[in-house]
């Protein structure tokens, strides 16, 4: 792999990773000293009690929160969960974490074509700082407030940093976009750019250094992910099948090829060419040899795009529903009878390259 230049600034407080990390990190919360003890629900109150709930029938306040589908609606489900050291950096700003630990659930929603509806978060806290709770119920808010999603309940302990939301959407039943749809010929798409967050990673393990205008936009891509929402939602009746990308694009398209029972072909080069920092006017052009840039598109990580499949007759469907949600669209590959997962160059030759997806437990 290629290593670039010196950072014209080196960025602040440099750590070994802020997200999707294959080590332990020891990390401390700040602590800070106040007047008066402030208690669980006291916590709540301040920081995580808004309105009362516009969505939902009952929301914050008793021991359950109810949602109420409409008529002809299934509710979808998923939980996630950001764990200090293993996901996060104690340096990371509270407010992009806030925003981040609602996104990677958002994402969930986004890969099944589901409108967000509300979520509930379990924090456990080592210790209350309130300059911190207040950035992190900052970020989780602004971006709860932008897709409409309603805090609805929760629970908050003390213990080691961890951050666990449940979110909660909805979809037309039987629209919802699942894993096990696609079929042989299929278009293989990915949403918005893919790799910049690994390269953001590298950095922050000591083993690249970027120019500072490039560190912060890797940066934020890591720390700020767009979860695809509107596109997911446009895509419903279009796509044959969709998973969002966390641990890597061909790990997360690996489970899309075992659910639909197919194999697939990428095209290592398109992907590479999907990186932000690496386009021709990026931040970071030229610094990174082909095969760099194809195991940051590939295996990278932490995107929170979307990978989803459709039938080739449905492209200008696709590239319509890509405009409409303000988000790029671009075809990587197809889908293939024959079972595996081929990677192969611009002129379809083999990439012998290994790639490897996250694993919590690898």
């Amino acid at each position: 792999m290629a290593r670039p230049p010196a950072p014209a600034t080196a960025p602040a407080r440099r750590g070994p990773a802020h997200t999707r990390v294959r080590h332990g990190l020891s990390a401390s919360f700040p602590s800070r000293p106040y007047a008066h003890r402030m208690g669980e629900f006291d916590l709540i109150q301040r920081y995580f009690m808004r309105n009362v709930a516009t969505r939902v029938p009952l929301g914050v306040g008793d021991d359950c929160a109810l949602l109420a589908p409409a008529p002809g609606m299934q509710l979808a489900v998923s939980s996630d969960m950001l764990v200090e050291g293993r996901h996060f950096l104690s340096t990371v700003d509270p407010a992009r974490l806030g925003h981040k630990a609602l996104a990677v659930n958002l994402s969930d929603l986004a890969a099944c074509g589901a409108k967000p509806l509300a979520f509930t978060l379990a924090l456990a806290l080592p210790a209350v700082d309130e300059d911190w709770l207040a950035g992190f119920s900052r970020g989780l808010f602004a971006l709860a407030d932008a897709h409409d999603c309603e805090l609805v309940g929760g629970d908050t302990t003390r213990g080691p940093l961890n951050i666990c939301i449940t979110v909660f959407g909805d979809v037309p039943a039987g629209t919802a976009l699942l894993r096990s749809g696609a079929r042989a010929g299929d278009d293989i798409w990915v949403s918005g750019t893919i790799g910049d967050a690994r390269i953001a990673l590298e950095v922050f393990r000591g083993r690249l250094s970027l120019p500072a205008e490039a560190f912060e936009l890797a940066r934020a891509r890591m720390e700020q992910p767009a979860p695809r929402v509107a596109l997911g939602m446009a895509l419903r009746g279009i796509a044959s099948s969709a998973v969002d990308i966390s641990d890597g694009f061909l790990g997360d398209l690996g489970h899309v090829l075992g659910a639909s029972r197919v194999g697939a072909t990428v095209e290592a080069d398109a992907a590479a060419r999907c990186i932000a920092l690496c386009a021709e006017d990026g931040p970071a052009a030229g610094l990174f040899d082909a095969q760099a840039q194809r195991g940051f598109a590939l295996s990278g990580g932490d995107d929170y795009e979307l990978a989803f499949t459709a039938p080739v007759s449905a492209r200008a469907a696709v590239e319509a529903a890509g405009r409409a949600s303000d988000t790029a669209v671009t075809r990587i590959g197809r889908i293939d009878a024959e079972p595996g997962l081929r990677v192969v160059d611009a002129r379809g030759a083999p990439v012998s390259q290994r790639f490897d997806s996250f694993d919590h437990f690898a």
